[in-house]
């Protein structure tokens, strides 16, 4: 055998194998692999997708958390302000209550007063009375002198205003 022949052989069914690869092996094959290149991109694309998407959704929760921080401060801050409002209101109402009740208890305080003035006035005409009477060891019309005494006691009242 001549070795020219067999490398010759060997050449030729190595070419039909090159072929028959190239022919009905290699496209499949091929097209397997971009397939396979074209699942990978998508899913990179994907994912770069999802993390823009997951960056702005995180933007926008801190947005809506800023937001609502905001809007709990205003809520505080309101009800800081109204409870201001109401302790004024309750301190403004206690004075008020405290005004009324100190010049109800002077009213009071005077009525009391003008009731001791008149009952002394009453019992310092009695007892002028009594003294008189017994002074002058005879009946005095009690009445009488009453109403003289009350008119001194005004007009001494007057004078002294």
């Amino acid at each position: 055998m001549n070795i020219n022949a067999t490398l010759l052989g060997q050449m030729l069914v190595f070419g039909i194998l090159i072929w028959f690869s190239w022919k009905f092996i290699w496209p499949p094959l091929t097209k397997a692999i971009e397939d396979r290149q074209k699942k990978i991109a998508e899913g990179l694309a994907a994912a770069e997708r999802g993390q823009t998407e997951l960056q702005s959704a995180h933007g926008e929760a801190q947005g809506i958390i800023t937001a609502a921080r905001e809007q709990a401060k205003k809520i505080v801050d309101q009800a800081h302000k109204r409870e201001v409002e109401i302790v004024d209101e309750a301190r403004s109402t206690a004075m008020e209550e405290g005004k009324r009740i100190v010049d109800s208890s002077r009213q009071d305080a005077a009525q009391e007063k003008s009731r001791a003035r008149d009952e002394l006035r009453k019992d310092v005409a009695s007892l002028a009375v009594a003294g008189a009477s017994r002074l002058l060891q005879r009946e005095i019309d009690p009445k009488a002198h009453a109403d003289l005494i009350e008119q001194l006691a005004r007009e001494i009242e007057g004078a002294k205003a």
